[in-house]
């Protein structure tokens, strides 16, 4: 299947050559999108020298920081515009390791969307301190507690989603970033009755440079969580825009039908 793997950069200058080189061997077939908001350190200038001389690589600049939510929309859209069957998101500084692609592509042969997972067995943040443990740990049962997600971790960031599935969303009417964005994409996938699946990964801090985290990004998630759970999410149901719809292709045939996934059966519920 014909894939393209997202990777949203801000001032990742020291990472981004050697993760494109990385990524490019563990995944020999698949393309790479670097989505750069105007990086003060040149990383989009890097990408872009490194795009010219590797045809796999591909380099979309924004004008500024724009936030992940927006930078992975962009990704989603660039890949059902161009006929791309999978799209994954993936960080640039070595949280998210490019040996682990494998497994990715092995899982999505039976899911519509491969989560890897630091809370399934196998998976872990070995150099976390006990407050961030405590902060992602906790989110996670918390999301999963008031919405009812049977998926172990709704706030990872390394993922795979078929496009068929993503061409049935509305992509414009999702509006959230960071932690709020990945546990919204979980959300609406589980909701319309599509295939997740976890696959366990070890999680590691950044090799260099800086966390993009904030205290924003976490009230953010909390917000979203109890507002989705007392009104719903305008997203879930939703059409594809027209010009969604007028690029889709038919969806996969078994994807209308929740089955189980390594994190527990993934069926919708009555609940918002």
């Amino acid at each position: 299947m014909k894939a393209l793997i997202v990777i949203p950069t801000y001032n990742e200058r020291e990472n981004i050559a050697d993760i494109l080189g990385d990524i490019l061997r563990a995944a020999p077939d698949a393309d790479v999108l670097v989505i750069d908001d105007n990086s003060p350190d040149g990383t989009g200038r890097i990408a872009g020298e490194l795009a010219a001389d590797e045809l796999r690589i591909h380099v979309l600049h924004r004008p500024g920081k724009l936030g992940l939510g927006t930078a992975y929309i962009a990704g989603f859209r660039y890949a059902i515009e161009r006929g791309y069957d999978l799209v994954f998101e993936m960080d640039a500084d070595y949280s998210h390791d490019p040996s682990y692609l494998p497994s990715f592509f092995t899982a999505i042969a039976n899911a519509d969307l491969v989560i890897g997972s630091r809370y399934v067995r196998g998976g872990g943040t070995p150099n976390w301190s006990a407050p961030r443990k405590f902060i992602s740990g906790g989110g996670n049962t918390f999301a999963r507690a008031v919405l009812g997600i049977p998926i172990h971790d709704c706030t990872a960031g390394f993922r795979c989603y078929r496009t068929a599935a993503l061409r049935t969303l509305d992509l414009a009417r999702i509006h959230t970033q960071g932690y709020a964005f990945q546990v919204e994409m979980a959300y609406l996938f589980w909701k319309r009755g599509f295939r997740v699946r976890e696959v366990p990964i070890i999680f590691v801090d950044r090799r260099v440079g800086k966390s993009k985290m904030s205290r924003s990004i976490f009230i953010e998630g909390f917000v979203w969580v109890v507002r989705t759970r007392l009104f719903g999410d305008p997203a879930l149901h939703a059409a594809p825009s027209r010009e969604m719809a007028s690029a889709a292709a038919p969806a996969a045939t078994d994807a209308d039908a929740p089955s189980a996934s390594t994190a527990g059966t993934s069926r919708p519920s009555s609940r918002p």
